[in-house]
């Protein structure tokens, strides 16, 4: 399936719009995570375990989003947007990932 930011596919005719889908995914961040990050920031470097779990949660979102399109019948994404939000939470953050996009079928 062909996913895209952009609202159009150059060189593509799109044939039937089915509407909006979205792929969900949270993120808990435990507490010995939480310190350990907070290490890494003082003396510097990157947080790579945090970078790692973004990165499988962006790819399940992702996942999920392609599904529902192609339940839909769809065989692309446009205009895929990806944002983040934190949920809180008194042991540690929660982090959830949203993607969407507008489920259409391309002619062929």
């Amino acid at each position: 399936m062909l996913i895209v930011t952009t609202p159009t596919i150059e060189g593509k005719e799109i044939e039937e719009y089915y509407g909006l889908v979205t792929g969900d995914s949270l993120l808990g961040a435990n507490l010995y995570k939480d310190m350990f990050s907070g290490v890494r920031d003082v003396v510097g470097g990157r947080t790579s375990k945090y970078e790692e779990e973004l990165k499988n949660a962006r790819k399940l979102a992702l996942e999920v989003m392609e599904k529902k399109a192609a339940q839909k019948g769809a065989n692309a994404i446009i205009g895929t947007r990806v944002a983040y939000h934190n949920l809180g939470g008194t042991m540690g953050n929660t982090i959830m990932v949203t993607m969407s996009g507008t489920a259409v079928s391309l002619k062929e």
